[in-house]
């Protein structure tokens, strides 16, 4: 019950953040919410198994970031984010280095919070750019035309298709486990009707609202994302394992931790952005 409440009240905020232009500061607002307590979701882990992620240095990383990616720097000035890595970088083997002894988690707690912020919000701050670097002239669409819109209800729905799809195989069909020792529900019954399903949400995202996008790149883009999103479900599944934990959090009612909803689209979100940019320029 409490999952269809969460989703229930979630969702149509989700979708009109998406949907509606004028929105799209409250999707902005929504993703960098998400990413936060995301990056702290994975520095518990981290902490669980003895490493120390400097969190001061991680969030005035994430936040000249998300400054990045709302300014839609990959495209406009990727030097900004390599600046920001770099600072990165170097803020944490200072930072831990001034702590002073002991010495020997330092190389677990430095990696745990360069590791926390490349892998949720370098990956995760791309959605911020699909939603708001496009349209863009240079791809040949006018101002009016909200790319973006349907750039992200393609990788909802296909993403969205993609569980659901193995949900139902994996629960009817289920017998031959895909990785018994990071996540025993998954079978490769389910995960061959969440590619079905996949292909079944980008066909139909064509036909429906997204007919610039050619059926010949949407199957091939939506079996990638597929593929990538059940490599990013048991990667955080490892995650959760190495720490001995069952989610990330207990923070979303019904659903876990935002580290647990995200997963899959971790892996996915530079896909769609850079996709989305080569694909039309």
């Amino acid at each position: 019950m409490n999952r269809l409440i969460t989703a229930a009240v979630a969702l149509p905020l989700i979708i009109a953040s998406i949907i509606y232009p004028p929105l799209e500061l409250l999707f902005v607002a929504i993703a960098v919410a998400a990413i936060t307590i995301a990056l702290y979701e994975f520095w518990f882990l981290a902490r669980r198994v003895g490493a120390r992620p400097d969190v001061v240095v991680g969030y005035a990383a994430t936040a000249a970031l998300l400054v990045g990616f709302f300014f839609d720097a990959p495209y406009v000035e990727p030097r900004w984010l390599v600046l920001c890595v770099v600072a990165l970088t170097v803020g944490s083997l200072a930072a831990e280095m001034l702590r002073g002894a002991p010495f020997d988690k330092m190389i677990l707690s430095v990696g745990s919070t360069l590791l926390g912020v490349l892998y949720v919000v370098v990956l995760g701050g791309h959605l911020i750019s699909v939603r708001v670097g496009f349209p863009r002239p240079a791809l040949g669409f006018p101002e009016s035309y909200s790319v973006s819109t349907h750039l992200l209800s393609f990788f909802l729905l296909v993403l969205m298709g993609s569980d659901t799809g193995a949900y139902y195989a994996g629960r009817l069909l289920g017998k031959h486990k895909l990785a018994p020792t990071i996540s025993p529900g998954k079978t490769w019954e389910g995960a061959a009707g969440g590619t079905a399903a996949s292909l079944l949400m980008a066909a139909l995202a064509h036909y429906w609202f997204f007919p610039e996008l050619s059926l010949r790149a949407a199957l091939p883009l939506a079996a990638v994302m597929n593929v990538l999103g059940v490599t990013g479900d048991l990667a955080e599944s490892a995650l959760k394992r190495s720490a001995k934990a069952k989610d990330a959090s207990q923070i979303i009612p019904g659903h876990g931790g935002f580290l647990d909803r995200l997963d899959s689209l971790l892996f996915n979100a530079p896909v769609i952005y850079y996709f989305a940019l080569y694909y039309w320029r």
